[in-house]
């Protein structure tokens, strides 16, 4: 895969596009959990958002929110326990003292105003569409590597609660949402194989192409 020229990342967590990170290892007959502590883990997360009243964009932008290194040197549930931690201690119903000395935690939220997307097209399926290059330091879905790029409308989906506002405002809008299909020589020049990318995308982040 060749990474676009301009691409830029908004946080660690956004590697859309982006190579030199080695080959996905497939583990045949993969287990759910590969040790006791990931079970944990997991239910503690569950508990700890019920407990907190955290959302799901809020739990995955105290990953976002995680030190560069740390996240790309730990596993998949070393980023659950960091973000249940952080949102713990952020909601003061955890001390930082009593998870231990030197236990990891996310930095802090730095997201500022949320962008004014302005009401999107109501697309069809068939329609040609930009993504909308808005920056935004705080939690989207929508990967810097489709910002600027022309994909066609394949899919509209029911519509869904805004990720943006969720995670920052605790305020649930439902706006549609549409599978985008993009030919990777549009995302990543003339040199990528002939292939077809498809992104899912709220109608905030798009506009006519």
């Amino acid at each position: 895969m060749v990474a676009r020229d301009d691409e830029h990342v908004d946080g660690i967590h956004d590697l859309g596009g982006m190579h030199g990170f080695g080959p996905i290892e497939a583990e045949p007959d993969e287990p759910v959990f590969h040790e006791r502590w990931e079970a944990r883990t997991y239910g503690l997360a569950g508990g700890a958002l019920v407990r907190g009243g955290f959302n799901t964009p809020m739990f995955r932008h105290a990953i976002e929110r995680m030190d560069p290194a740390h996240y790309l040197s730990s596993s998949y549930y070393e980023h659950w326990l960091t973000a249940v931690a952080t949102l713990l201690v952020e909601a003061a119903i955890v001390r930082a003292d009593e998870l231990g000395p030197g236990f990891p935690l996310s930095g802090p939220v730095t997201a500022g105003e949320i962008p004014p997307f302005g009401p999107g097209g109501g697309f069809a399926v068939g329609d040609r569409v930009r993504v909308r290059d808005v920056q935004f330091g705080g939690h989207t879905r929508c990967p810097g590597y489709v910002r600027s790029r022309v994909g066609v409308v394949v899919r509209i989906d029911r519509p869904a609660p805004v990720p943006e506002l969720e995670a920052h405002r605790r305020e649930r809008i439902l706006e549609p949402a549409y599978g985008v299909r993009f030919e990777a020589t549009e995302l990543w020049g003339p040199s990528a194989d002939p292939a077809a990318v498809h992104v899912d995308l709220y109608d905030r982040y798009l506009e006519p192409a």
